[in-house]
């Protein structure tokens, strides 16, 4: 997630760089070719230049509303997990029958297992959806697995702590066993929350809890099910290709043709007008580039980059919360954005 208040030049040009060359030196060459070669027969009338421009704003706007819905979609699902979180570590705690059969030090054992495993379903469900898919920028023409080493290395150079592949707080969280299972599963965080529903019961069964509060905790797992399964169907199923790729092939084309029309338009004003086209020309196109980058990618809040939700910072902030709920005076710090980016 971006913090700053407005975009830098470095995020500009690190989102939009590579396209700005290209325009600059295409609308470059045009306007050359105009003028030193007197190439008349290539420029075209600005009407359908200008309807062209006009159909891709709005399919370039139709595009970008779906990809705000996407990832607005994405943060009120981890805001859901951070009120849920601190439900279920509350009613944990608060929950108590009196049982006396119940030893004290094995009723806030348990407690604690079930708020450290929950910590670590945190971490493991954010790594999940940070796998790449084949339609996000992260992975193309890459093995991801190199990709989330590459993007790894760029967070911990940025000063961002390293939760990997096989993290930390594993073994802090979990014990060593369960820990251990992370390679037998496809699906680990669906495993913990599973494992939890087994513990909540057998609290249950020794009447450390009630009947009734079992079932408020159960539902509560349930809901993390839920989240999960919305933010998977995000991750997993992308923003239909073909409005995306008709977008982008419309774009391609105003692009191409922009400097075609517009350095016509400009010489009207003489010989000046001609080399006065290309900023204009390259003004026009990088604007539609942005407008068509900015959907491209925010339709994909889980790919690891600038424009995600920032699950760590989220699951730092339910950690955090969480300990502080099991009585843990010794607690991380919070994550802080680094050059104007929060992850």
């Amino acid at each position: 997630m971006i913090t700053t208040k407005y975009f830098n030049y470095r995020q500009v040009l690190n989102l939009s760089g590579t396209h700005l060359i290209w325009i600059s030196i295409w609308c470059t060459l045009i306007a050359a070719l105009f003028y030193f070669f007197n190439w008349h027969w290539m420029t075209i009338p600005w009407v359908p230049v200008a309807l062209i421009g006009t159909a891709e704003a709005f399919l370039v706007g139709f595009k970008n509303n779906q990809a705000y819905d996407r990832l607005w979609e994405a943060r009120k699902i981890w805001g859901g997990i951070v009120n849920s979180s601190r439900s279920l570590a509350s009613m944990v705690y608060a929950f108590n029958t009196d049982n006396e059969e119940v030893g004290t030090f094995d009723l806030e054992d348990r407690r604690k297992k079930i708020v450290y495993r929950h910590i670590a379903w945190l971490y493991a469900f954010r790594e999940q959806l940070l796998v790449p898919t084949e339609w996000e920028h992260i992975s193309a023409e890459e093995e991801h697995y190199h990709h989330i080493n590459q993007r790894r290395n760029r967070l911990i150079k940025a000063g961002f702590p390293d939760y990997g592949r096989t993290p930390i707080f594993l073994n802090k969280y979990l014990s060593e066993e369960e820990a251990d299972l992370q390679s037998d599963y496809k699906n680990f965080a669906t495993y913990l929350i599973s494992k939890q529903a087994k513990d909540i019961n057998e609290l249950k069964n020794i009447k450390a809890i009630s009947d009734f509060n079992q079932m408020q905790l159960q539902t509560c797992l349930n809901e993390f099910y839920g989240f999960q399964g919305q933010a998977e169907r995000i991750k997993k199923f992308p923003s239909p290709r073909q409005f995306a790729s008709t977008a982008f092939i419309f774009n391609v084309l105003f692009i191409m043709l922009l400097p075609l029309g517009l350095v016509n338009e400009f010489a009207k004003l003489g010989d000046w007008g001609i080399w006065t086209s290309i900023p204009f020309c390259i003004i026009i196109g990088w604007i539609y580039i942005i407008m068509e980058l900015v959907g491209d990618y925010s339709e994909n809040p889980f790919a690891g980059l600038m424009f995600d939700v920032p699950m760590l910072s989220i699951c730092r902030n339910i950690e955090i919360d969480l300990l502080q709920i099991a009585g843990e005076t010794d607690l991380p710090d919070p994550i802080v954005s680094k050059n104007g980016v929060l992850i």
